[in-house]
């Protein structure tokens, strides 16, 4: 049995509740490749080969995640986030920003961060590294299953041991629902909290929430303090659904 959230977990690609991915990057070769390793993870990509294109298309269609070039003609991925971010009108305000460069150092990693990027992607990259950073999109986590049977048992070995683990999942939530609002004003102790709880919820198949726990870690990274707040409501909010799905009588297997 595998507990869901309303979306589908898988929707083909083109389909009406695809993710939508814009690319932005005046490289021929590393805009292909984007475009076409986005689509290989089956979300619905659109191409610009330049940074105006991309402020133009972002601000008139909406898109749950942006992979900008740095430098582009016309502007840069920072200059095309400060200002959607700016402007109450853009369709693609609120998207998920991946800054992508082909020199990056750890200063220059530090400062996208902090400019409000989500992650940075070093090109040439790998079909791996984009979907880490397409799973980073709420419009995508919202699709992970609640609950997954079939990939905790085959962690857990046999239906016996998989319920005593969301046993004490569902303890460890109620602990950490009850923590949260304080935790959310130590980020320190917020991610050790989330480093532990990924590892409970790789075990117990508890996807949709695993997944949220990688991107509120990220969004915790040099994330601005609203952005920081709305992951971690998100997180919240499959936290809780999480606890109802565990709550339900488990099917024995």
């Amino acid at each position: 049995m595998t507990h869901t959230l309303p979306s589908p977990a898988s929707p083909p690609r083109n389909d009406a509740l695809a993710l939508r991915v814009l690319i932005a990057d005046d490289d021929a070769a590393s805009r292909r490749f984007l475009l076409d390793a986005v689509r290989a993870l089956g979300a619905d990509a659109t191409d610009c080969v330049d940074g105006a294109e991309a402020l133009g298309v972002a601000r008139n269609e909406v898109f749950d995640l942006l992979l900008l070039d740095c430098r582009m003609p016309g502007a840069g991925a920072c200059e095309i986030l400060a200002t959607l971010r700016k402007d109450a009108f853009a369709a693609s305000r609120d998207a998920v920003a991946i800054a992508t460069t082909a020199e990056l150092d750890t200063a220059q990693r530090a400062l996208l961060l902090a400019e409000g990027f989500s992650d940075v992607l070093a090109k040439p990259c790998r079909i791996d590294d984009l979907r880490r950073v397409v799973a980073l999109a709420p419009a995508y986590l919202n699709r992970l299953p609640v609950l997954d049977d079939e990939a905790a048992l085959l962690a857990s070995g046999d239906s016996t041991t998989m319920r005593a683990l969301r046993q004490l999942l569902q303890q460890e939530l109620l602990t950490l629902c009850s923590e949260l609002d304080q935790l959310g004003q130590d980020g320190a102790a917020l991610r050790d909290r989330l480093h532990r709880l990924r590892s409970s919820c790789g075990f117990c198949g508890a996807t949709a929430l695993s997944g949220h726990v990688v991107a509120l870690q990220q969004q915790l990274t040099g994330a601005r303090p609203d952005q920081a707040a709305s992951a971690v409501a998100r997180f919240r909010s499959v936290l809780m659904e999480t606890l109802r799905a565990l709550d339900r009588p488990q099917q024995a297997a």
